[in-house]
C-alpha cells in the first residue's frame, strides 16, 4: 500500500556556504554519486526530476514523479536549505520525503539509515577534500553477498578489526593500493566508511535489506582511474564471496 514518508536532517559544517552548494550541485560524485541538474528553476534534475528551487548558495529541492529504475517508489523530492552560520561555516537543512508503494518499511528503514551515511560523507568531504576534483568508481557485490552476515564477511575481508572503533587509524588492504592505514571515519552495524589522504571508501551493507553489498570510491588523487578502480574492487569482492 502506498504510503508517504519524510527524512530530516539538520547540521552545521565548517564549510562556506559556497562549498555546501558546489558539493550538492556539481560535486555530487565527490561524496554520493555523479549527478547532473540543469541550473534553473524548472531545469532538469537527476532521475527524470524537476529543479522546483534553485537559489543558489540557499536553496536546491528537485521532485520526481514516477522514479526512474524504482518500482518502489513514484515520488521522490529532496530539498536543501542551506544558511551562513555566525562566525563562519554553514547550517544545511536536508529533507528527503516521497511515496513508497511497496515493503515500505523495509525501504524507509535503509533510506533513514543511508542517509545518515551519505550526509557523514557529505561532511567529509567538505571538511578535508572541499573543491578538489573527483574520480568516482562504484560496485555491487555477487548474489551470496545478499546473505545474513555479509556485511562483517566484507570487513574481515579487508583486514578490518573486529572491534576497531569509529575514528581509530586502522591498517587495512585495499584494492587496487595495497596495505594503507585509514581513518575509520564511521561504523556501525551497516555502514563503513575509510578515509585516507587522497580518498574516501564507502562500505553498504545493503543485505540487510534484501541487496547485494555494496562499495563506492570517491579518489582525489591525480593519476585516479575509475575502470582501475572499479575493476579491483569487483575483482575482490567476487572473491570474497567466491
Amino acid at each position: 500500500m502506498s504510503k508517504e514518508f519524510e527524512i530530516v536532517r539538520e547540521f552545521e559544517v565548517d564549510a562556506s556556504p559556497e562549498q555546501v552548494w558546489e558539493a550538492i550541485t556539481t560535486g555530487t560524485g565527490a561524496w554520493l554519486w555523479p549527478m547532473e541538474y540543469e541550473g534553473r528553476e524548472g531545469g532538469a534534475a537527476p532521475h527524470g526530476g524537476t529543479i522546483t528551487a534553485w537559489e543558489p548558495q540557499r536553496r536546491l529541492t528537485a521532485r520526481t514523479e514516477n522514479v526512474e529504475g524504482m518500482d518502489q517508489q513514484t515520488l521522490n523530492q529532496l530539498d536543501h536549505r542551506i544558511e551562513p552560520r555566525e562566525g563562519g561555516g554553514s547550517w544545511v537543512r536536508y529533507v528527503h520525503s516521497g511515496i513508497l508503494v511497496d515493503d515500505w518499511d523495509n525501504q524507509y528503514d535503509g533510506a533513514n539509515k543511508h542517509t545518515d551515511f551519505y550526509l557523514h560523507t557529505l561532511r567529509q568531504y567538505l571538511l578535508h577534500f572541499a573543491g578538489r576534483p573527483v574520480t568516482f568508481a562504484t560496485t555491487d557485490g555477487p548474489a551470496a553477498s545478499n546473505a545474513p552476515g555479509a556485511f562483517e564477511v566484507a570487513n574481515r575481508g579487508l583486514g578490518l578489526p573486529d572491534d576497531a572503533a569509529e575514528g581509530a587509524t586502522v591498517r587495512v588492504e585495499l584494492p587496487a593500493v595495497g596495505a594503507v592505514d585509514a581513518v575509520l571515519d564511521y561504523r556501525n552495524p551497516y555502514f563503513v566508511g575509510l578515509r585516507t589522504g587522497t580518498a574516501m571508501y564507502r562500505l553498504f551493507g545493503r543485505n540487510h535489506w534484501g541487496a547485494p553489498v555494496g562499495i563506492s570510491v570517491h579518489d582525489f588523487a591525480p593519476d585516479a582511474d575509475a575502470k582501475r578502480i572499479e575493476g579491483a574492487w569487483r575483482n575482490w569482492i567476487d572473491g570474497v564471496f567466491a
